[in-house]
């Protein structure tokens, strides 16, 4: 089997030849250790070295996907920020007409053809594309953190007017992309990031009315082209992953390992043979702490605990600098090696 066939497969609870691995999205910051310590000097060149499975291929992650006259960014703010906290230019309103005043995103601006160019470089590699859709995030900057959860109660037509406007962008873009690419994809990959290390940022209530209704939609979406769905969040997203089960996310991403009731435990206690998994190796202490050999034996504690729906990454995709280059080339041996 390819990267791609065994994803594939490992996804869909099919028979797979071994277990899969996805080095992730490294920080630029440790590059100079890794070119140093395997010999390379390209992302795609470490990925080979490495026997990675998984590329994602983004299209906010390629140069010239989006070609504003002026050029202002997707969701242009008007400045940049420095916390999700900071207000937007949602903070004070209060009247749904007001949303509509805003410059919202055109698709008429997005240029398909440099993702479409980068999907078909990805070999035999399973390539997770669409995109990133990260809507929550987006609402949180236009509101402000703060401003965004508070208006859920005491605003909630202006956070569905809100969510409607960002949503609908994603949601056409996403069509312009998927009716190009076809077959080019093989999973629907977009992220929310709606957990804190001890529970959700807001409660189960509140994902069910502002979120799950376009996640279901989204899903829908990639399904309607025949792609898996994978959704990716950080943080402890456990009281609604049976929701995400429900609405048919087919995998889910990161699985922070040290954030609550996210342990492999408890993941395949509750979860396992309804849901694929992708992640799961502990980046807060074991991968930038322990020695190689404790890296292998946390690899292969979360393949047998999670095994068989199961592509091993990180528990955070974005690896840092403080992960040494010999922990992440035993976390990509002892992703396949028998155990």
């Amino acid at each position: 089997m390819n990267g791609r066939q065994r994803v594939r497969a490992l996804i869909a609870g099919e028979p797979a030849d071994t277990c899969g691995f996805w080095l992730g999205n490294p920080h630029e910051d440790i590059w100079p250790a890794l070119e140093s310590y395997f010999g390379v000097s390209i992302d795609e060149d470490l990925r080979h070295v490495l026997d990675d499975d998984f590329r994602w291929i983004p299209p906010h992650h390629v140069p010239g996907f989006y070609q504003h006259p002026r050029g202002r960014a997707v969701f242009d703010l008007g400045f940049e920020k420095t916390a999700h906290g900071q207000a937007g230019p949602f903070a004070d309103v209060t009247d749904p007409k007001e949303v509509d005043d805003y410059e919202w995103p055109n698709i008429e601006y997005l240029n398909v053809d440099v993702t479409l160019a980068e999907l078909r470089k990805a070999g035999g590699a399973y390539r997770a594309s669409g995109y990133w859709t990260q809507y929550y995030i987006d609402i949180m900057d236009l509101f402000g953190m703060q401003n965004y959860l508070i208006k859920m109660y005491t605003h909630p037509e202006v956070v569905h007017a809100v969510t409607d406007r960002v949503c609908d962008f994603y949601y056409q873009a996403n069509e312009q992309l998927f009716k190009a690419a076809g077959d080019e994809i093989d999973g629907y990959f977009f992220g929310n990031d709606m957990g804190t290390q001890l529970d959700l940022i807001s409660g189960p209530k509140q994902f069910e009315e502002f979120l799950k209704p376009w996640m279901k939609t989204f899903t829908d979406q990639g399904h309607r082209y025949g792609y898996q769905v994978i959704l990716h969040s950080c943080g402890s997203v456990y009281k609604i992953i049976d929701q995400l089960i429900d609405i048919g996310i087919d995998c889910l991403h990161p699985l922070q390992a040290r954030a609550r009731n996210m342990d492999a435990e408890t993941l395949a206690r509750e979860f396992k043979g309804r849901i694929a998994f992708l992640g799961g190796v502990d980046v807060q202490r074991i991968l930038p702490y322990g020695t190689p050999e404790e890296v292998r034996a946390e690899v292969h504690r979360v393949r047998r605990l999670l095994a068989p729906q199961l592509i091993i990454s990180p528990s955070h995709e974005k690896v840092l600098p403080d992960v040494p280059p010999e922990n992440i080339e035993m976390l990509a041996r002892a992703a396949k090696e028998p155990i």
